[in-house]
């Protein structure tokens, strides 16, 4: 019976009635959400009982590549979806379109998106998919951003054309993913009219129009800015020397930045950060004060993961400020920067937890680490160290050595050497013989 629940076929009783038809409307459209959208349109081949109960549904996952036509299949069910909504003035709550087009494609979702914004939309998921040329993005309607019911909106290649007027009292979740812009006002005035916005993602294009992009929320506790993808042809006239990111978020407490293309990156008011994680290009800044002034604006975060580009600029406006509050950190590094590494740990006095992924390691030359930081003498409990070694295992015996010999407090230290059979023999016959400072450390290789 459940199997046939699920697939949309009709249940009768001992005496041979139809116990699902006999339902109301509202319970049976509620029947329908567990089912796939594709599927719950199939039920209303059943009967002429069931003919239009789908259309009831509030809830709509819609792609036009499940459709055999854009224009003479995909949009007229659209159409006709947003007719019975009309006639019928049902509850849309939430609606994803996932839409692929050419150019020679009809616009349609501009006006859909005009007719759904109402005080009933509650989710609103909009994306197209595939390569979408600039002259053809369609806009978003002035409704949407006075939809004041929306408590999720993600808006993926889209135009967001001039706007005055934003009152999204209620939205709590935004997704701007590769969009572009009347201009550099446009995103700061959407993101600062959300009163009640908690998180922010945002995907950039190098070509998007907001050169500046200023996220100023009193609200707001987790964001994420990405870099998206650059079409060749849309790149004339960008300068990315201009490019900055201004971030005046009192209350973030999580931040995620892989941003390659911004000159300039300024947190202000960021005392809740516990989570960051940094993938940004810092070579492309020319003035270390305000590098330094960056990781000044972070050094209050709990856990932190920076790439190798983030991890190779710390070099360059050493010392660093102290992380006292930094008890994880995940870092990717050159083989050639490990001598640095007790330098650098001196800036996390309380660190707990320490992952390094080790890249290139197929240098033979002997590391020298002699420095022993404050974390390795009171806090370090654990540490993971990753890497591929294809020549002599040297760096991988003498970082574990270092660890095992010098951490106090060690209680797990894991290898994952990845290379030749007989590198990862020559490591393993070497752990037995490592000296450890803690009596309950555990040596891992994996």
């Amino acid at each position: 019976m459940e199997e046939r629940k699920a697939k949309g076929e009709t249940v009768k009783g001992s005496a041979g009635k139809d116990l699902i038809s006999n339902l109301p409307d509202a319970l049976i459209s509620q029947m329908l959400l567990y089912l796939p959208t594709k599927e719950a349109v199939r039920t209303s081949v059943l009967s002429n009982r069931w003919k239009s109960l789908w259309l009831l549904i509030p809830e709509f996952d819609l792609a036009s590549t499940e459709f055999s036509d854009y224009t003479a299949s995909f949009v007229c069910f659209m159409d006709r979806l947003l007719g019975f909504c009309r006639l019928e003035k049902s509850c849309l709550h939430k609606l994803k379109l996932s839409v692929r087009k050419d150019g020679n494609d009809q616009v349609c979702v501009t006006r859909w998106i005009d007719f759904v914004a109402t005080p009933n939309l509650k989710h609103l998921d909009v994306e197209f998919v595939g390569p979408v040329k600039r002259e053809c993005l369609e806009v978003m309607p002035l409704s949407l951003y006075v939809c004041e019911t929306l408590l999720y909106l993600r808006l993926h290649r889209v135009l967001l054309d001039n706007f005055k007027s934003v009152s999204l009292t209620r939205l709590k979740t935004l997704h701007l993913e590769e969009n572009e812009y009347a201009n550099e006002a446009g995103p700061e005035l959407l993101i600062s009219s959300c009163p009640v916005l908690e998180d922010l993602s945002i995907v950039r294009r190098p070509d998007d129009n907001a050169k500046v992009l200023r996220v100023n929320s009193q609200t707001l506790t987790s964001l994420s800015i990405e870099v998206g993808g650059r079409d060749d042809e849309d790149d004339e006239g960008f300068d990315e020397d201009n490019s900055v990111v201004l971030i005046d978020a009192p209350r973030l407490k999580y931040l995620n930045f892989e941003d390659e293309v911004s000159h300039s990156k300024i947190i202000s008011n960021s005392g809740s950060l516990t989570k960051v994680n940094i993938v940004g290009d810092f070579s492309l800044w020319e003035d270390k004060l305000q590098m330094r002034k960056f990781f000044t604006s972070i050094s209050g975060v709990k856990d932190m993961k920076l790439s190798w580009r983030a991890f190779e600029v710390i070099d360059t406006i050493m010392p660093l400020p102290q992380f006292c509050n930094l008890s994880c950190l995940e870092a990717e590094l050159y083989s050639a920067s490990m001598e640095d590494l007790p330098t650098y740990l001196e800036s996390f006095p309380n660190l707990k937890s320490l992952t390094l992924d080790v890249l290139y390691c197929t240098m033979r030359e002997e590391v020298r680490l002699s420095l022993v930081p404050q974390c390795l003498l009171s806090s370090l409990e654990f540490v993971e160290i990753k890497g591929i070694f294809w020549g002599a295992p040297t760096k991988m015996e003498v970082v574990a050595r270092y660890f095992a010999e010098n951490a106090v407090v060690l209680k797990k230290l894991v290898l994952r050497c990845g290379g030749s059979v007989l590198v990862q023999d020559s490591i393993s016959r070497d752990l037995f013989a490592l000296l450890k400072r803690s009596t309950t450390c555990q040596i891992i290789l994996c």
